[in-house]
């Protein structure tokens, strides 16, 4: 088989490298017996897709030039959410690439349970949705007191900075969690985060 190896680190990671990924991820495939591809390297947030060698990867993923993607940590590929990264990993399968973590072994669609990994994923993204809702309507009915819109809870306004500084446009966060985006400026622009 065929692997691109896929290292990350943030740029507040100050002074790092990609390197100590490598190293170990470049041995790891070795073991595994995986002819390397090419490696692809980000030092950017893992909280946006808008990555440019995690784009490259997944063109190259869909003109199948490797077969397998390894990673060190799900957290290294993706910090976009239980939702994003599932479908980043389900974009894998549809173009018939599989994928490995180094660190987390349970993460590995090339062994024999991995329709039973894609679907535990699956069920703890719907989990982490359907909390989600639930704590932004607890929120809401708390925090609703005065005619109008009610204002948000402040865990509602919390979980909005974090995914904005994540680097999620306001329109992704308004798919996650139905806030509409005139009211997500409302507490992200005006208001200081």
């Amino acid at each position: 088989m065929t692997a691109a190896i896929y290292a990350r680190i943030s740029t507040k990671d100050k002074g790092q490298t990609n390197e100590n990924q490598l190293r170990e991820l470049r041995a790891f495939a070795e073991r595994l017996g995986y002819t390397p591809y090419q490696e692809y390297c980000d030092k950017e947030s893992g909280g946006s897709s808008e990555r440019p060698q995690f784009q490259q990867l997944f063109v190259d993923a869909h003109q199948r030039r490797f077969d397998v993607v390894l990673f060190w940590s799900l957290d290294r590929f993706s910090r976009e959410g239980v939702t994003e990264t599932l479908n980043h990993l389900q974009k894998l399968q549809a173009a018939g690439v599989q994928f490995k973590s180094f660190t987390e072994q349970y993460l590995d669609s090339t062994g024999m349970f991995r329709e039973a990994i894609i679907g535990f994923l699956a069920a703890i993204a719907k989990q982490e949705r359907v909390r989600f809702s639930e704590r932004i309507k607890a929120g809401q009915a708390r925090s609703s007191k005065a005619p109008g819109r009610p204002a948000l809870a402040d865990e509602v306004v919390t979980e909005l900075r974090r995914l904005r500084g994540e680097g999620l446009s306001f329109k992704k966060i308004q798919l996650a969690t139905g806030v509409p985006v005139a009211t997500m400026h409302k507490y992200l622009v005006a208001a200081p985060a």
